[in-house]
């Protein structure tokens, strides 16, 4: 479920242009036809996701295990003894994969925490070809389980929300860490629309198409809803130059949450917050139990009302 939109080089940029041409005239002639496309192609994560996954050399203390979830060979990676330690969940983002956070493992691991990552769906090494924000929880979930409750769970971007839709009885982390977290799949719904050009008469059945796969409307994703039953502390990381998903979303979380705090960063945008030495620090010290960040009070005169 695409919320990021990278500026696409040349030959991206034609692709791109062809993509715009034939859901103009999709839209005109065949809309519901051409909504269904261009939600697959919104629920299909960039190949350079798999691409980029193949070319990390992992390092010796990881072993590589894969689970069978919904027909699906999902690929964990894993630093230390989950069974046995304290273990930390890292939840990569859209079109990413589980290995993308190995600057922060050997600092966990030094910490005394075992380490567990995975690719979801459609992603680095795991099979599949669609994914979607439920999908995501539901995978995050079951790799969860799978491992036991966490000590501590750290997720960027879509990872984040699938984070939060992944607490509950069955799974759940003691603290809770979003890296530039989405917070309405709403929100980026209308940044794809704007990206492909899409005509506002199809997203209605744009929308139908993600419920008759997830059973789950897009106003039931937005994470305002969610948040303010957790009862976990949690750290809220985003920069004011996120491109990709604005600052305010990461503030809604942090406003809505009552265990929140909101830790605010310049000039890292979207992706370099992820690995950035002072956010990797700030993480740390948040998992021994420091305060990081700042408290956000809600107001019935923000934007979304009280949580």
């Amino acid at each position: 479920m695409s919320t990021v939109m990278r500026r696409p080089g040349l030959a991206a940029r034609v692709k791109l242009a062809t993509v715009r041409t034939g859901f103009a005239l999709g839209g005109a002639l065949a809309p519901r036809r051409t909504a269904d496309r261009a939600a697959r192609l919104f629920a299909t994560p960039f190949a350079s996701s798999r691409a980029r996954a193949r070319k990390v050399q992992p390092d010796e203390g990881m072993v590589r295990e894969t689970l069978a979830l919904n027909g699906q060979t999902i690929a964990t990676y894993v630093w230390g003894d989950p069974s046995t330690q304290p273990y930390v969940l890292l939840v990569h983002g859209w079109s990413s994969f589980g290995l993308r956070f190995l600057p922060w493992v050997a600092h966990l691991r030094a910490l005394g925490h075992a380490v567990v990552s995975f690719d979801q769906p459609g992603h680095g090494n795991s099979s599949g070809r669609y994914c979607t924000l439920p999908e995501f929880a539901g995978t995050l979930r079951a790799v969860g389980r799978h491992y036991g409750d966490a000590e501590l769970a750290i997720a960027h971007s879509l990872g984040g929300a699938a984070l939060v839709l992944a607490q509950g009885e069955e799974w759940r982390a003691r603290r809770l860490v979003l890296v530039a977290p989405a917070a309405d799949m709403d929100a980026a719904a209308t940044r794809y629309f704007r990206f492909v050009r899409l005509g506002e008469h199809l997203r209605r059945p744009f929308y139908a198409w993600l419920v008759r796969r997830t059973g789950i409307s897009v106003d039931d994703l937005q994470m305002h809803r969610h948040v303010a039953a957790l009862g976990q502390p949690g750290l809220v990381v985003h920069d004011l130059d996120d491109v990709d998903v604005p600052w305010d979303e990461g503030e809604r979380y942090a406003r809505h949450w009552p265990g929140a705090r909101l830790l605010t960063t310049q000039g890292l945008g979207h992706h370099r917050v992820l690995d950035a030495p002072q956010v990797i620090e700030a993480v740390l010290a948040f998992a021994r139990g420091e305060t990081v960040g700042e408290r956000v009070v809600a107001s019935a005169n923000l934007p979304f009302g009280m949580a």
